[in-house]
């Protein structure tokens, strides 16, 4: 099998989708320590080490490097500041880049990435990345078109070392108008599952920020984006349509019992379900021990925030199996 390193890895996503496209995955890296107990609850096999990028000095040998760089700066929903320190960590993936010397990686980030106000950043990456010896290539796909039940727009960047050759072509869509399959429905992903499972979900109040714009979706639709902010997280199909009364202001159509999803339904609507762990069932979330405030808040705080922070395994697995045959 050939080797892979993985840095920003989160709770397992991108690395439960190169497992399933026939890696090993040597190491593992996070600064968020509950990411790391997800991560080996399901993919027990990593070394997965806790703690910043910077701090390590050398990396495994490898024949493919993927990173998950922080996107607080680009993504629509978070405080979209190109000049915050955060959005330059993909130096230290660039430093591991240089070091190991694989034969491809691959980046995974939000499509804020390449707005025309982060150009220059998105460019640098581009630099440092063909700097470091690579022909690079970069696209953005849609998370729904393979198979994953929530549109989620992506850009992947994947590169392939110069000496090789070779050109690398991005995989085409499976689901939906462009592929072979319809696109997965959220009742498809958890309509087996409790329609009211107290304890996992947030319940608390839809402040009016939550209700300036539409949060949901139907049994038959497609899930909006899972955040990793548990207050934004979209509302559960069985809770009342929502409906415009004015610029940006939303309520509800009726008085019926509304909810966020669960931490365990944005699992599933993540794709971090049982096809992507090697003990067969749904992603396992370890308890959290309390640190402050309400315990039962504490543990549902970590386990939304790491699932909306994973990338959906099947994105991953598509983009890695459409690698060309350069392991041996």
């Amino acid at each position: 099998m050939p080797k892979a390193v993985s840095l920003f890895t989160g709770c397992g996503g991108s690395d439960a989708g190169l497992v399933a496209a026939g890696f090993d995955v040597v190491m593992a890296n996070d600064i968020i320590s509950y990411a790391r107990d997800v991560y080996l609850a399901n993919l027990p096999e990593t070394d997965y080490r806790v703690g910043d990028v910077a701090e390590i000095e050398s990396f495994p040998s490898a024949e493919l490097l993927v990173g998950c760089y922080p996107c607080q700066g680009f993504s629509q929903g978070g405080a979209r500041e190109s000049g915050r320190s955060i959005n330059y960590l993909y130096r230290e993936f660039a430093r591991a880049l240089r070091q190991i010397r694989p034969k491809a990686f691959i980046v995974e980030n939000v499509s804020g990435l390449i707005r025309e106000n982060n150009a220059d950043i998105f460019a640098d990456q581009l630099t440092q990345f063909r700097r470091a010896g690579y022909r690079v290539t970069y696209a953005a796909l849609g998370a729904q078109d393979f198979g994953v039940p929530q549109e989620r727009k992506r850009v992947i960047i994947v590169g392939l070392r110069t000496d090789l050759g070779l050109e690398y072509e991005f995989p085409a869509a499976t689901h939906g108008p462009l592929g072979f399959e319809p696109h997965v429905t959220i009742k498809q992903a958890i309509g087996d599952l409790p329609r009211w499972p107290v304890g996992e979900f947030y319940d608390e109040g839809f402040h009016w920020y939550y209700l300036s714009r539409d949060r949901r979706r139907g049994w038959l639709d497609v899930s909006k984006t899972i955040v990793s902010n548990w207050r934004h997280v979209p509302l559960h199909p069985m809770s009342p349509q929502l409906v415009k009364v004015g610029p940006d202001a939303w309520q509800f159509k009726t008085n019926g019992r509304a909810r966020r999803f669960s931490f365990r339904e944005a699992a599933r609507l993540q794709a971090l379900d049982r096809t992507y762990t090697v003990h067969g069932e749904d992603f396992i979330f370890p308890h959290v021990p309390a640190r402050s405030g309400s315990v039962l808040q504490n543990q549902m705080k970590q386990k939304y925030r790491v699932v909306g922070n994973a990338v959906p395994p099947p994105l991953f697995e598509a983009v890695a199996r459409a690698l060309p045959a350069i392991w041996d």
